[in-house]
């Protein structure tokens, strides 16, 4: 007899809690008990960010909203119509089945491949040549999941798909819709607040073009037809479908287990379609580029282009938008501070070098004070003029370091690339910049209340560190005439630099 797993009632969606304690919930008492729930928790970033999708893709379904009247109404309930969702869920509940052997959820044959390993299904396992530091599966040994898991993976595949070879005579793999940028997601007190802070109207030309067919992957007849490269709407965006998976589950002394499956390219989407949930910065040359994560670059360093809703070399995620008018409607007060999350990866062709989860306070009041932003702006300006200078600093230090005479006119210059290797082996950079992000986080809430005080403070802190920075390596150098010649002529250009970075925040030098 071959296995079920209904996801509408079967515990498979990681939660929190309000108290703190994990819970995995299926899709309906997840729905229905988010006022009861503090926030998803995914196996990782990916997994969340796409379990948030598909929850709102539901929601979308179901409750709209058409205007803000409707939203409104929605909010103040303060939890979800149980009886709208049972009703809805029960009527495509046959398609929520991960094993029906008609339609299973999100999946779809293709007789062109053969079966393999689930190994290739998540990033951070390895498969193929795609080998992953600290993970030793082989595509020969596999992994084995429970249907839970499975689901999981299966949801997060489609929307974070890498593009990559397949089978010879196939189309190649393409990338899923949230593969090269951040996803954005407001957060509220609850799972059901921050649910609603990113229910955006719907239908809406400014989120997505929409045509009367649009409907989630579950309710089509079949998901991959018409082949196309645009969706239909925002719910056929929501729920694209970029891949071609089918379980074959195993009965173990365990119950199902899920070791094997077939995958092949699906749904190919075009790249100038725009995420809602993704920040965009406006390139003449190259078009609306996603932003990112980068090794070694702390999200919060961007943070103010975030607040940019009306410049138009900037299309920050939907969610910041629609709070925008809801703080301008009188909707939600806008003093009130929220929060948001970013969730993504950063990946180099088609691999993974690392997921990032990051938070950050969102006091509401950026949406509407332009101002306010600027001196935001400000603010992160100064840390970069500042890093600028202790890099130069930190340049000089290294190159009479290697050559002491080098400020002379007949002295030997060091290699560039000697140069190069020890500022990056000293790390002064990393060293400043990890320990502003708290500091960075007071001053984004700080702002509000007194800009000029607030950069004020800013500026103190980002001299203090930089000299921090500089000093972790310059005093540990040693005391030798050559070494103590390059310290002084090192901190003498840092304090000069700052003089000029951050004019009226203290002494030059320390």
């Amino acid at each position: 007899m071959k296995p079920t797993f209904d996801l509408v009632h079967a515990p498979w969606i990681p939660c929190t809690a309000l108290d703190g304690e994990p819970i995995e919930l299926g899709l309906l008492e997840t729905l229905v008990r988010a006022h009861e729930l503090r926030e998803l928790q995914g196996d990782s970033p990916l997994v969340t960010a796409a379990l948030y999708r598909l929850l709102l893709a539901v929601l979308h379904r179901v409750f709209g909203p058409e205007d803000d009247k409707a939203w409104a109404e929605l909010w103040d309930a303060g939890h979800w119509d149980a009886g709208r969702l049972e009703a809805y869920l029960g009527e495509w509940r046959h398609r929520f089945d991960l094993f029906d052997t008609e339609r299973p959820f999100y999946q779809a044959p293709d007789d062109r491949v053969r079966p393999k390993s689930v190994s290739s299904l998540i990033h951070d396992v390895a498969s193929g040549n795609n080998p992953v530091l600290f993970d030793h599966h082989t595509d020969d040994g596999g992994i084995t999941l429970t249907p839970a898991q499975a689901a999981r993976m299966l949801v997060a595949a489609q929307v974070f798909g890498m593009a990559g070879l397949c089978s010879p005579g196939l189309p190649n793999f393409t990338e899923g819709a949230c593969t090269r940028g951040i996803v954005f997601i407001v957060q509220g007190d609850t799972l059901f607040e921050t649910l609603a802070l990113n229910l955006l109207l719907y239908p809406d030309e400014d989120t997505m073009q929409h045509s009367l067919e649009d409907r989630p992957a579950w309710e089509m007849d079949d998901p991959f037809a018409p082949d196309r490269v645009r969706p239909l709407g925002y719910l056929d965006y929501l729920t694209w479908q970029n891949r071609r998976v089918l379980f074959l589950p195993e009965d173990t002394h365990d119950g199902a287990m899920v070791r094997r499956m077939t995958v092949a390219p699906a749904l190919r989407l075009d790249n100038s379609v725009l995420d809602p949930m993704t920040h965009y910065r406006r390139d003449d040359r190259r078009g609306p580029v996603p932003l990112a994560f980068r090794e070694g670059r702390a999200l919060w360093r961007d943070s103010a282009a975030l607040f940019q809703i009306h410049k138009d070399e900037y299309r920050p995620p939907q969610a910041f938008r629609w709070l925008a008018e809801l703080v301008y409607g009188g909707i939600l007060e806008g003093h009130q501070t929220r929060r948001y999350v970013a969730l993504g990866m950063s990946k180099k062709q088609a691999k993974v070098y690392f997921y990032r989860c990051e938070h950050m306070p969102l006091p509401l009041e950026y949406l509407r004070n332009l101002s306010l932003v600027q001196a935001l702006q400000t603010a992160i300006e100064m840390a970069e003029g500042t890093s600028r200078q202790l890099w130069g600093a930190a340049r000089t230090l290294a190159t009479l370091i290697l050559s002491p005479e080098a400020d002379t006119d007949a002295g030997r210059k060091p290699a560039s690339e000697d140069v190069k290797a020890l500022t990056e082996q000293w790390a002064v950079e990393r060293r400043y910049w990890s320990r502003l992000e708290l500091p960075f986080r007071e001053t984004l809430e700080a702002l509000p209340e007194e800009p000029e005080a607030g950069l004020d403070v800013w500026a103190v802190t980002l001299r203090k560190t930089a000299w921090a920075a500089f000093g972790a390596v310059a005093d540990n150098l040693g005391y030798d005439p050559r070494t103590l010649k390059a310290v002084v002529r090192a901190r003498g250009q840092l304090a000069a630099g700052l003089g000029k970075a951050l004019p009226n925040s203290g002494p030059a030098s320390q």
